[in-house]
């Protein structure tokens, strides 16, 4: 799946992104609106994680939708 799908279907995609990253809250994933940049940016921001591993966790789960 390609970043515009999954931005454009982000209303039906926050349960699964939520069971993925279970410390995003509801106002963060208000607030990312599917914007990788966004996400990866919580992901740093709630985990305490470097930006390279962010963004390699929100590959991981691309590939595997």
């Amino acid at each position: 799946m390609n970043w515009d799908r999954i931005e454009g279907n982000w209303k039906q995609l926050r349960g699964k992104v939520q069971q993925q990253w279970g410390e995003l809250t509801d106002d963060d994933l208000t607030t990312i609106e599917g914007r990788r940049v966004e996400l990866v940016g919580k992901i740093q921001e709630r985990y305490g994680v470097a930006k390279d591993e962010a963004e390699k966790q929100v590959d991981s789960w691309v590939r595997n939708m």
